[in-house]
């Protein structure tokens, strides 16, 4: 009569554990087909003109914030500028020199503080 009991209660135990799973993939499901898409922030997408300093690295004409942070990292990529050691750094060359405050490396989280300073 015992191993009968511990069978059931190992049963129910399983049956709830796979309604469990299969409600969470239902809900992850319906997540995915609601289609509604991500309308990004205007405050992102309003232009700001960068400052001669930092035009010198992205151009001069007024863009919103995602495609200069975009632009940004392209240059830093395409001259190779991230630390090889450790990679959250960022050297600075002859153009990101003022940009970054006349210091030779900073953070790619203080790189975001400092270009701030050059918008408008």
């Amino acid at each position: 009569m015992a191993a009968k009991k511990k069978t059931k209660k190992s049963a129910k135990k399983s049956a709830k554990k796979s309604a469990k799973k299969s409600a969470k993939r239902t809900t992850k499901k319906a997540a995915k087909k609601s289609g509604k898409k991500r309308v990004p922030s205007a405050a992102f997408m309003r232009p700001v003109q960068p400052d001669s300093a930092l035009g010198a690295v992205v151009g001069n004409s007024p863009i919103p914030r995602t495609e200069l942070t975009k632009k940004l990292w392209q240059y830093i990529k395409r001259n190779g500028l991230q630390d090889s050691k450790n990679r959250r750094n960022i050297n600075a060359d002859e153009k990101l020199r003022p940009v970054f405050g006349g210091r030779s490396q900073v953070t790619m989280f203080d790189m975001t503080k400092l270009v701030n300073k050059h918008v408008s």
